[in-house]
Protein backbone atom coordinates (compact mmCIF):
# COMPACT_ATOMS: atom_id res chain seq x y z
CA UNK A 1 0.00 0.00 0.00
CA UNK A 2 1.28 3.45 -0.89
CA UNK A 3 1.31 6.61 1.22
CA UNK A 4 -1.91 7.55 -0.59
CA UNK A 5 -3.71 4.58 0.89
CA UNK A 6 -5.82 2.22 -1.21
CA UNK A 7 -6.43 3.44 -4.75
CA UNK A 8 -9.67 2.72 -6.56
CA UNK A 9 -9.51 2.94 -10.35
CA UNK A 10 -12.82 3.76 -12.02
CA UNK A 11 -13.45 3.42 -15.74
CA UNK A 12 -15.14 6.58 -17.08
CA UNK A 13 -18.40 6.24 -18.99
CA UNK A 14 -18.34 6.95 -22.74
CA UNK A 15 -19.96 10.33 -22.05
CA UNK A 16 -17.31 11.18 -19.44
CA UNK A 17 -14.55 10.18 -21.89
CA UNK A 18 -16.07 12.48 -24.52
CA UNK A 19 -16.29 15.38 -22.08
CA UNK A 20 -12.68 14.84 -20.93
CA UNK A 21 -11.40 14.74 -24.52
CA UNK A 22 -13.32 17.86 -25.56
CA UNK A 23 -12.29 19.87 -22.49
CA UNK A 24 -8.62 19.06 -23.08
CA UNK A 25 -8.97 19.98 -26.76
CA UNK A 26 -10.68 23.27 -25.88
CA UNK A 27 -8.06 24.38 -23.37
CA UNK A 28 -5.26 23.50 -25.79
CA UNK A 29 -6.67 25.19 -28.89
CA UNK A 30 -9.03 28.09 -28.05
CA UNK A 31 -7.56 31.49 -27.08
CA UNK A 32 -10.25 32.65 -24.67
CA UNK A 33 -11.06 35.62 -22.48
CA UNK A 34 -13.80 36.20 -19.91
CA UNK A 35 -16.27 39.03 -19.34
CA UNK A 36 -18.43 39.14 -16.19
CA UNK A 37 -21.67 41.04 -15.57
CA UNK A 38 -23.58 41.27 -12.29
CA UNK A 39 -27.16 40.04 -12.16
CA UNK A 40 -29.88 42.42 -11.01
CA UNK A 41 -31.43 39.70 -8.85
CA UNK A 42 -30.46 36.14 -7.94
CA UNK A 43 -31.93 33.41 -10.14
CA UNK A 44 -31.20 29.69 -9.84
CA UNK A 45 -33.49 28.11 -12.48
CA UNK A 46 -31.41 27.06 -15.48
CA UNK A 47 -34.26 27.25 -18.01
CA UNK A 48 -34.55 31.12 -17.92
CA UNK A 49 -30.83 31.40 -18.70
CA UNK A 50 -31.09 28.93 -21.58
CA UNK A 51 -34.05 30.84 -23.05
CA UNK A 52 -32.36 34.22 -22.48
CA UNK A 53 -29.11 33.00 -24.03
CA UNK A 54 -31.02 31.62 -27.03
CA UNK A 55 -32.64 35.00 -27.62
CA UNK A 56 -29.34 36.86 -27.13
CA UNK A 57 -27.65 34.59 -29.69
CA UNK A 58 -30.07 35.97 -32.30
CA UNK A 59 -28.97 39.53 -31.48
CA UNK A 60 -25.26 38.70 -31.51
CA UNK A 61 -24.52 36.30 -34.39
CA UNK A 62 -20.76 36.21 -33.79
CA UNK A 63 -21.46 34.54 -30.43
CA UNK A 64 -23.63 31.91 -32.18
CA UNK A 65 -20.69 30.91 -34.32
CA UNK A 66 -17.28 29.28 -34.36
CA UNK A 67 -13.79 29.75 -35.69
CA UNK A 68 -13.09 26.63 -37.75
CA UNK A 69 -10.21 26.08 -40.18
CA UNK A 70 -9.31 29.80 -40.17
CA UNK A 71 -12.87 30.77 -41.16
CA UNK A 72 -15.91 32.09 -39.30
CA UNK A 73 -18.96 29.82 -39.23
CA UNK A 74 -22.23 31.51 -38.20
CA UNK A 75 -25.02 29.16 -37.17
CA UNK A 76 -28.63 29.65 -38.28
CA UNK A 77 -30.19 27.97 -35.24
CA UNK A 78 -29.70 28.94 -31.59
CA UNK A 79 -29.12 25.49 -30.05
CA UNK A 80 -28.00 25.74 -26.44
CA UNK A 81 -26.08 22.90 -24.80
CA UNK A 82 -26.65 22.66 -21.05
CA UNK A 83 -23.95 21.21 -18.81
CA UNK A 84 -25.28 18.40 -16.64
CA UNK A 85 -23.11 16.06 -14.59
CA UNK A 86 -21.33 14.02 -17.26
CA UNK A 87 -23.21 15.23 -20.34
CA UNK A 88 -24.21 18.30 -22.34
CA UNK A 89 -27.62 17.79 -23.95
CA UNK A 90 -28.69 20.36 -26.55
CA UNK A 91 -31.90 22.38 -26.39
CA UNK A 92 -32.58 22.92 -30.08
CA UNK A 93 -34.00 26.31 -31.06
CA UNK A 94 -33.79 27.58 -27.47
CA UNK A 95 -34.67 31.07 -28.67
CA UNK A 96 -38.15 29.90 -29.69
CA UNK A 97 -39.03 27.92 -26.54
CA UNK A 98 -40.60 28.98 -23.26
CA UNK A 99 -38.90 28.51 -19.91
CA UNK A 100 -41.44 25.76 -19.16
CA UNK A 101 -40.68 23.86 -22.39
CA UNK A 102 -36.94 24.11 -21.73
CA UNK A 103 -37.33 22.97 -18.11
CA UNK A 104 -39.31 19.92 -19.27
CA UNK A 105 -36.70 19.12 -21.91
CA UNK A 106 -33.88 19.38 -19.39
CA UNK A 107 -35.74 17.22 -16.87
CA UNK A 108 -36.15 14.57 -19.57
CA UNK A 109 -32.46 14.77 -20.45
CA UNK A 110 -31.48 14.46 -16.78
CA UNK A 111 -33.77 11.42 -16.38
CA UNK A 112 -32.23 9.82 -19.48
CA UNK A 113 -28.74 10.57 -18.18
CA UNK A 114 -29.58 9.05 -14.78
CA UNK A 115 -30.99 5.94 -16.52
CA UNK A 116 -27.94 5.68 -18.79
CA UNK A 117 -30.05 6.18 -21.92
CA UNK A 118 -29.04 9.70 -22.95
CA UNK A 119 -27.97 9.34 -26.57
CA UNK A 120 -25.12 10.98 -28.45
CA UNK A 121 -27.76 12.52 -30.73
CA UNK A 122 -29.27 14.34 -27.73
CA UNK A 123 -25.86 15.89 -27.10
CA UNK A 124 -25.16 16.85 -30.71
CA UNK A 125 -25.82 20.07 -32.60
CA UNK A 126 -25.40 22.63 -29.82
CA UNK A 127 -24.04 25.97 -31.03
CA UNK A 128 -23.43 27.49 -27.58
CA UNK A 129 -23.15 26.20 -23.99
CA UNK A 130 -24.65 27.24 -20.64
CA UNK A 131 -23.23 25.94 -17.37
CA UNK A 132 -24.93 26.90 -14.10
CA UNK A 133 -23.77 26.45 -10.52
CA UNK A 134 -26.29 28.95 -9.13
CA UNK A 135 -28.41 26.23 -7.51
CA UNK A 136 -25.27 25.09 -5.65
CA UNK A 137 -24.78 28.61 -4.27
CA UNK A 138 -21.72 29.43 -6.38
CA UNK A 139 -21.57 33.16 -7.08
CA UNK A 140 -19.13 33.13 -10.02
CA UNK A 141 -16.99 30.77 -12.11
CA UNK A 142 -15.78 30.40 -15.69
CA UNK A 143 -16.94 27.87 -18.25
CA UNK A 144 -14.80 26.10 -20.81
CA UNK A 145 -15.72 26.74 -24.45
CA UNK A 146 -16.79 23.65 -26.35
CA UNK A 147 -14.79 23.16 -29.56
CA UNK A 148 -16.97 24.31 -32.44
CA UNK A 149 -18.49 27.11 -30.34
CA UNK A 150 -17.49 30.75 -30.01
CA UNK A 151 -18.43 31.08 -26.34
CA UNK A 152 -19.84 29.53 -23.17
CA UNK A 153 -21.92 31.14 -20.44
CA UNK A 154 -21.25 30.44 -16.76
CA UNK A 155 -24.19 31.28 -14.49
CA UNK A 156 -23.56 32.00 -10.82
CA UNK A 157 -25.96 33.25 -8.16
CA UNK A 158 -24.94 36.87 -8.71
CA UNK A 159 -23.01 36.92 -11.97
CA UNK A 160 -22.93 35.91 -15.59
CA UNK A 161 -19.49 35.17 -17.03
CA UNK A 162 -18.97 34.68 -20.74
CA UNK A 163 -15.88 32.79 -21.86
CA UNK A 164 -15.32 33.80 -25.47
CA UNK A 165 -13.01 32.78 -28.32
CA UNK A 166 -10.90 35.87 -29.00
CA UNK A 167 -10.59 34.92 -32.67
CA UNK A 168 -14.29 35.59 -33.35
CA UNK A 169 -15.83 37.50 -30.41
CA UNK A 170 -14.61 40.93 -29.32
CA UNK A 171 -14.82 42.09 -25.68
CA UNK A 172 -17.42 44.70 -26.70
CA UNK A 173 -19.62 42.03 -28.32
CA UNK A 174 -19.18 39.78 -25.27
CA UNK A 175 -20.34 42.60 -22.98
CA UNK A 176 -23.31 43.40 -25.25
CA UNK A 177 -24.28 39.72 -25.32
CA UNK A 178 -24.27 39.55 -21.52
CA UNK A 179 -26.38 42.70 -21.32
CA UNK A 180 -28.88 41.10 -23.73
CA UNK A 181 -29.04 37.95 -21.59
CA UNK A 182 -29.59 39.99 -18.43
CA UNK A 183 -32.28 42.08 -20.16
CA UNK A 184 -34.06 38.94 -21.41
CA UNK A 185 -34.31 37.61 -17.84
Amino acid sequence: MSAKGAVETIEPTPAQRTVARRVAEAKATIPDFQVTLALDRPETAVAPFVAAAGRALREHPSVNAAYVDAKFQHYERANVGVVLTGAVPAVLDADAKSDHEIAQELAGAQAALDAGTLTAAAQANATFTVASLAAAGVSAFTAIITPGHAAALAVGTTTLTLSADARIVTPAVAAAFLQSVRAAL
